[in-house]
């Protein structure tokens, strides 16, 4: 079984791509799916954040307070680092559990779908990873209609991320999305047949 790393900046189109993949019979796992419920799940994680960040950053029904957790790391580049630390390695160990069902069903391939796929360190649990990208433009637009925010709110969103060239330079291959979905999902059946 393939397992194959996708990633690229918000709003290119890497939703479209993974649907291609699991058209074709292959599994995603959702990294920013596996961190939410994790912080509802697990409770070793969910541990280690209350011994590095106080018991304050949970209310009183065990939900994160966000806003307080990202007071405290947001302008620390130490306690950012530690809360990416013991995020990143339970997520990891939850990826490694998903590959493992993923083989057992028999599937062909499993993507493992993350923003931050490179600087986890998930990257080093594929075999291949693929850039999905597209112009800065269409990209703030499609967040617009996918989301319902302004344009201003948008374009700060866009310009938070890394551009497009840093998710090249780093992958092995590169789906660019010029807006016509037909072509997305064909080059990205294409690339995908050639990979498995």
């Amino acid at each position: 079984m393939t397992v194959i790393g996708i990633t690229g900046p918000t709003g290119a189109g890497k939703t479209t791509v993974l649907n291609v993949l699991e058209s074709m019979g292959g599994a995603v796992a959702d990294c920013d799916a596996v961190y939410h419920e994790l912080l509802r799940a697990s409770a070793p994680m969910r541990d280690e954040l209350r011994a590095r960040f106080g018991g304050s950053i949970f209310d009183g029904h065990g939900d994160l307070r966000r806003r307080e957790l990202g007071a405290i790391v947001f302008g620390d580049a130490q306690a950012l680092g530690d809360l990416n630390a013991i995020t990143h390695r339970h997520i990891i160990a939850e990826l490694k559990r998903l590959i493992v069902q993923a083989e057992a069903q028999g599937r062909p391939a499993i993507a493992l779908d993350a923003v931050a796929l490179l600087e986890s360190g998930a990257g080093t649990l594929c075999g291949t990873t693929i850039a999905v990208t597209a112009p800065e433009e269409l990209r703030v637009r499609r967040i617009m209609a996918r989301e319902g925010i302004g344009e201003d709110y948008a374009r700060a969103r866009v310009k938070a991320q890394k551009p497009s060239a840093w998710f090249e330079e780093r992958c092995a291959h590169t789906l660019r999305n010029d807006g016509e979905k037909a072509s997305l999902e064909e080059q990205a059946r294409e690339l995908f047949k050639s990979i498995l």
